[in-house]
């Protein structure tokens, strides 16, 4: 059996030297190296972003949405959509796993995980694809893929539902991050709070803020705003195009008294929010960009151009914990797990 590096760069067709995740092209044969793991796999949850704009391309026809998935595969052995450059994770059954890996993991054949890597990254094979869920993002297949010896993954807990679990886990890393972030008094403002990931982050703000915080829910949608209202997950609501920096700097100045933001977690899958995050910030404020819809260009140099002294935070889908975290939330909010199981799931 062949010997692999932990990273994944044996995979790497195209450019050599780099690794898995910016390739262009990455190897999919499923004859997994010593220290590969792999998956038959059951569920694809594609990031927000990346189906987004897969579906306004389709023009919501499935059989074309099919068409762009099945060829992003073959032509990149990945899941990596070329225009967000975002994947998202997948659920399946361990089939293999490489002797390598003896005594660096404690998974077993027959196990059902969660990956908790991007399908940017991941090595996989579509045979067929079953069904498109296009409004929570999910899409059943038959298929294989492989996992890194590097590769975080989350074994099925079984007291939640697997596809709940499934798009939990897909936008762990926002709450976890916020969790990290958020301190009591803090005054926090979530763009998108009202999505799979925003209302997550909603939530551990408003338990890290604490009472002397104030956490602030915007959203584009009126009726996703009463959704979240129902939910007591905010102090305050805002209805605002992310799109209009000043318009949105202006609600947000008046919601605040002029203060603005301590922290500004943007959890939207359109591009062209940057500055309105920035703007909504206090002056040496933190941003952080969990959205996948981001573009750095537009955020360091709107920043500069704007004399804006903010720390900004690039949205990095892991952090320690953050899957137990995201999961947790679930078994304490009755009224989320209720929702999601709705939304998502």
């Amino acid at each position: 059996m062949k010997k692999g590096c932990p990273y994944g760069t044996h995979r790497v067709i195209e450019p050599k030297g780099v690794l898995p995740q910016p390739a262009l092209k990455i190897s999919n044969d499923m004859e997994i190296y010593d220290n590969e793991i792999l998956i038959d796999v059951q569920t694809l949850n594609i990031d927000s972003a990346s189906f987004t704009q897969i579906k306004e391309e389709a023009n919501g026809d499935l059989e074309k949405i099919k068409e762009i998935m099945l060829n992003i595969v073959e032509t990149k052995g990945k899941h990596q959509n070329p225009v967000t450059g975002s994947g998202g994770m997948l659920i399946g059954t361990v089939e293999q796993i490489g002797p390598a890996m003896e005594g660096k993991t404690n998974l077993k054949v027959g196990d059902k995980i969660a990956t908790l890597v991007s399908l940017s990254l991941t090595p996989l094979r579509i045979d067929h694809i079953k069904e498109i869920r296009k409004d929570i993002d999910q899409v059943d297949i038959e298929g294989k893929a492989i996992l890194f010896e590097s590769g975080i993954y989350a074994v099925i807990p079984e007291d939640l539902p697997e596809n709940l679990v499934l798009s939990v886990l897909d936008v762990a890393g926002a709450p976890a991050q916020t969790a990290k972030l958020v301190r009591p008094g803090h005054t926090v403002v979530i763009i998108g709070g009202t999505g799979k990931s925003g209302m997550l982050c909603l939530y551990e703000a408003k338990k890290r803020a604490g009472v002397t915080g104030k956490v602030i829910c915007v959203d584009y949608s009126e009726k996703n705003l009463e959704r979240a209202k129902s939910a007591n997950l905010a102090d305050a609501y805002i209805a605002a195009d992310a799109t209009d920096a000043v318009g949105l700097m202006e609600k947000i100045k008046a919601a605040t008294n002029g203060e603005m933001a301590d922290i500004v977690i943007n959890c939207v899958n359109i591009p062209n929010t940057e500055m309105g995050s920035i703007l909504s910030a206090k002056n040496d404020g933190l941003v952080y960009f969990f959205s996948m819809a981001t573009s750095f260009t537009k955020a360091s140099l709107g920043a500069e151009g704007v004399g804006q002294d903010t720390t900004m935070m690039m949205g990095n889908g892991y952090t320690k914990g953050h899957g137990e975290i995201a999961l947790q939330i679930m078994r304490e909010s009755e009224v989320l797990n209720r929702m999601y199981q709705e939304l998502y799931a």
